[in-house]
């Protein structure tokens, strides 16, 4: 059950430090590195191509048609946050367009990964302002109904807490628990540097058949050369 009503005001955190460094090795390193957990569904995407944001989780839930929360959400932004947007049912209304991004921007936020609709994306675009979301509708909301912000949701999927690290681009959106942030690095720079090797070995010619040992276990499983 969600808390409702309910407006966390000192959350714990990760290091922004970890959240930028994370952010530049991208989300399919740091969702492998994290035993392939945290990924949000498919379904979120970027409203413009070429989006790239990480930060510290401050979360928001709303009801299907209302965004008042993501305004009572705006006054605990902090800079390097990114807002995490929940809806309580199913819903692709337009909750968040350009005067909340020009709120949000003001108070230091990175960007808004929402499971719902946004719109003025023409115009987010120009703030460069990301936005991660399900769909892009230009049917607004109201603003009647409490929900909560900075309580554990789960968006698209995955469960999010307070203070967590997000990393999202155009890949998608994964959340990396904070008591695992700094484990998580660790493994994510260790597996691009094996990758960068592994690149330059493709690069020259050597094929992933012998690079990955795969011509054993392919015999094995009965594969055949037919000149």
């Amino acid at each position: 059950m969600y808390e409702i009503g309910v407006v966390y005001r000192n959350i714990r955190r990760a290091n922004s430090d970890i959240a930028a460094r994370l952010c530049a090795l991208g989300t399919a390193t740091v969702h492998e590195a994290m035993g392939r957990t945290g990924l949000l569904k498919p379904y979120m995407r970027p409203i413009y191509p070429g989006a790239q944001a990480s930060g510290t989780a401050v979360t928001v839930l709303l009801h299907p048609g209302d965004n008042w929360m993501l305004h009572v959400a705006a006054e605990q932004i902090q800079p390097g946050d990114i807002v995490v947007a929940a809806v309580t049912a199913d819903s692709t209304d337009g909750y968040f367009g350009d005067l909340l991004a020009t709120s949000f921007k003001a108070r230091g936020a990175c960007g808004l990964v929402i499971d719902a609709g946004v719109r003025d994306v023409r115009v987010l675009t120009e703030m460069a302002f990301p936005v991660w979301s399900k769909a892009i509708s230009a049917k607004g909301t109201v603003k009647a109904t409490l929900g909560s912000v900075n309580v554990p949701v789960v968006c698209a999927g995955a469960l999010v807490t307070p203070g967590d690290v997000i990393v999202a681009d155009d890949d998608g959106v994964v959340v990396v628990p904070a008591a695992l942030a700094q484990k998580t690095l660790e493994t994510a720079v260790a597996r691009e540097a094996a990758e960068s090797d592994k690149r330059a070995k493709l690069a020259a010619g050597v094929l992933g058949l012998d690079m990955y040992n795969m011509r054993e276990p392919l015999q094995k499983a009965g594969l055949k050369y037919i000149d």
